[in-house]
């Protein structure tokens, strides 16, 4: 590949992010706080005087918070170790698309210092978080019954205790008494 055709392609990339800006009407400092870079990086990113990123995780996040895959940037590199599959993270996502909502909607709901952190979650990087009133906040947003709420809180502790090393067999029935505990107070 030519010089001349790869500086093509970084234009379209640069374009492609100018382009989403202005048709999802997103200031560019919302841009650049959701995908954790300074406002001057992405003037700069979309007026095409510095190159646009190779970085992974840049990358990842702009793809992210534009609802498109990072493979359709040019410049992206796959990463050798894939994101490990998060059925939370899933039910997530499918929520989104059920209830038509990008990522921006989506992010817009919360407040601009954790847009980062939720970013990341998306991308599979961050966990779910694992209190129970973020929860409901995820589910306020998606149109989720308390019912939904829970049992998606109840998979997320459950994963937190499986990776805290508790033996989920053997202590089925603390774990079944807990969740029958939390489900009575928290659905009253």
């Amino acid at each position: 590949m030519s010089i001349q055709n790869k500086n093509n392609i970084k234009k379209e990339s640069s374009k492609k992010v100018a382009e989403f800006l202005k048709n999802n009407e997103l200031h560019k400092k919302d841009f650049a706080q959701m995908v954790g870079v300074t406002l001057s990086y992405v003037y700069n990113l979309i007026d095409e005087t510095i190159p646009f990123s190779s970085r992974g995780t840049t990358l990842e996040r702009i793809a992210v918070v534009m609802d498109i895959l990072p493979e359709e940037f040019d410049e992206y590199l796959i990463q050798e170790e894939p994101t490990p599959f998060n059925k939370i993270l899933n039910t997530i996502k499918e929520k989104m698309k059920k209830e038509k909502l990008s990522t921006v909607d989506f992010l817009k709901n919360f407040e601009r210092k954790k847009r980062l952190y939720l970013v990341d979650m998306l991308r599979g990087v961050n966990p779910i978080p694992i209190d129970y009133t973020e929860i409901e906040t995820f589910a306020k947003i998606l149109k989720m019954n308390k019912e939904e709420a829970f049992e998606l809180w109840k998979e997320r502790m459950l994963e937190y205790l499986k990776t805290g090393k508790m033996d989920i067999e053997k202590n089925k029935n603390l774990i079944e008494e807990m969740f029958k505990t939390a489900k009575k107070y928290l659905l009253k």
